[in-house]
């Protein structure tokens, strides 16, 4: 699956984005109960997994990883979808989200997973920061990192067997990014190692 990232924040940068996401507006429903979207994305290999992570746990919040909507190496239109159909649509009509994981290893859909209702809820992947959700997001992240070294990170932690997959899913997203201009879009640039770029 298309992750491998190492990437942690300095506690200056963790703070200024913990710091947006809670004086920005919450968009998923209405009230005191309504939800602040954060939505980390960028390329595969680009730091987003543990820039979610240190953010969930300072938030704190729940952790949605894109790799559990895939279905496999050619499903990230898929993922996308699955993301508004059982997490994002719910919550922003005032009730919880519920998603059923992936299982790569089986090549089927496995257990559910509930998604609460609380004050912020973070999502990392690619394609999560998809302009269908632009009007619902407080905070979108994007972290990029060179191609050799998000490939290098990714055969890394998933063997050389999967540089083709690597390969394949690599231009597919490139085509979705500039489709959705998700970069340009971010309210926060970050590179592979934490630091800011923009924003």
């Amino acid at each position: 699956m298309p992750a491998g990232d190492v990437v942690s924040v300095s506690p200056a940068v963790l703070d200024d984005l913990v710091a947006r996401v809670r004086s920005g507006a919450p968009h998923l429903g209405t009230g005191p109960d309504a939800v602040r979207l954060v939505l980390v994305d960028g390329p595969a290999g680009s730091g987003k997994t543990t820039l979610a992570a240190q953010l969930a746990a300072a938030l704190p919040a729940q952790v949605i990883h894109m790799d559990d909507l895939y279905e496999g190496w050619s499903g990230l239109g898929v993922g996308v979808v699955r993301l508004a159909d059982q997490v994002i649509d719910p919550l922003a009509a005032g009730r919880a989200g519920r998603y059923q994981r992936y299982d790569w290893e089986r090549g089927e859909l496995a257990e559910w997973h509930d998604v609460p209702r609380a004050p912020s809820v973070v999502v990392e992947g690619c394609g999560a920061g998809a302009r269908r959700f632009a009007d619902l997001t407080t905070l979108l992240v994007w972290v990029e990192a060179d191609d050799d070294v998000r490939l290098a990170r990714g055969l890394d932690r998933d063997g050389q067997d999967a540089h083709e997959h690597w390969v394949a899913w690599m231009q597919e997203e490139r085509e979705v990014y500039r489709e959705q201009a998700t970069a340009r879009r971010a309210d926060v640039r970050l590179d592979g190692w934490g630091a800011v770029v923009h924003g």
